[in-house]
């Protein structure tokens, strides 16, 4: 497509977003600027969620040059000003219920789509895995952009890897959490993340926490986490997460952590085929090791 084309594209809210032309200056929120750049396309300017602070959060940039592209600001402090000021000519986010532009205010999306086109990605518990990476890659085509064309097929290896690790005989059991400090865990429902659910898909062993409130996590103490008996914990590191050390204060947690095998988690990895095949490669041989030893 040429740049004087006339551009549009349907967007997870139901919604049209249109151009003159093929967009090329855009800012976005920070995962899907990182699953842009992974297509090959180099957001101007990025923004934060209501959890991020001033600076960017390295976990959820992956392979994006964060000392290159400017930083907008997050929750509050967006200002629709600083981001029109990036000139763009395409905003992207993401949504999580298929209304609302997750990390803009709703006045300022609002604001925002006076002036430019707003385009978003649902990423929550209504699509796969598989889906929400074929829709940016769709969002990425109509950009004139893709992946390399080798990404497909690494994909493919590494979850056939998958499968094969969690299909041995021995199953470890695998819990994915967000820590809220020494006193409080968020333990992750599996079906509310596409990323979980793949690894159910694939055969592997995701722990469901109790039944409760909560639609994404169910905020318990460590005694509860522990008593689950975890050999794997995907453990999410997000800025806003907790880290280890500041855990070891409760004997829950350094039961868990003498016991079970520790993995990196960032519920919001940029969805591309590269990023989903490092997760599941470094998932796959993390179980199988695991297995090995039991």
């Amino acid at each position: 497509m040429d740049r004087s084309t006339p551009w549009e594209f349907s967007d997870d809210r139901g919604r049209l977003a249109v151009a003159g032309a093929r967009p090329h200056r855009i800012v976005a929120y920070i995962q899907a600027g990182a699953t842009l750049w992974d297509h090959g396309i180099r957001p101007v300017g990025l923004f934060g969620s209501p959890h991020d602070g001033a600076a960017p959060d390295p976990a959820k940039s992956g392979e994006l040059p964060l000392g290159e592209i400017g930083y907008l600001g997050s929750g509050h402090a967006l200002h629709p000003d600083a981001v029109l000021a990036a000139e763009p000519d395409l905003v992207v986010a993401v949504t999580y219920d298929g209304e609302q532009v997750y990390g803009l205010e709703q006045k300022t999306a609002l604001e925002l789509e006076a002036h430019v086109p707003l385009a978003t990605v649902a990423v929550g518990p209504g699509r796969s895995l598989a889906e929400v990476r074929e829709r940016f890659a769709a969002l990425a085509g109509s950009l004139g952009r893709g992946e390399p064309l080798g990404a497909a097929r690494e994909l493919d290896a590494a979850e056939d890897a998958l499968r094969q690790a969690a299909g041995g005989a021995v199953r470890p059991r695998v819990l994915a959490l967000s820590p809220a400090g020494p006193e409080r865990v968020h333990l992750a429902r599996p079906g509310s993340w596409p990323e979980l659910r793949a690894l159910v898909e694939h055969g592997v062993g995701l722990l469901e926490p109790a039944a409760g409130a909560g639609l994404n996590w169910s905020t318990v103490g460590w005694a509860d986490a522990a008593a689950m008996d975890p050999d794997i914990v995907l453990m999410d590191v997000r800025g806003n997460a907790a880290r280890p050390g500041e855990l070891r204060t409760d004997e829950h947690w350094r039961a868990i952590e003498a016991r079970a095998r520790l993995l990196p988690w960032n519920p919001e990895a940029p969805c591309s085929r590269r990023a989903h095949t490092r997760f599941f490669t470094l998932v796959a041989e993390t179980v199988r090791e695991s297995a090995a030893r039991a």
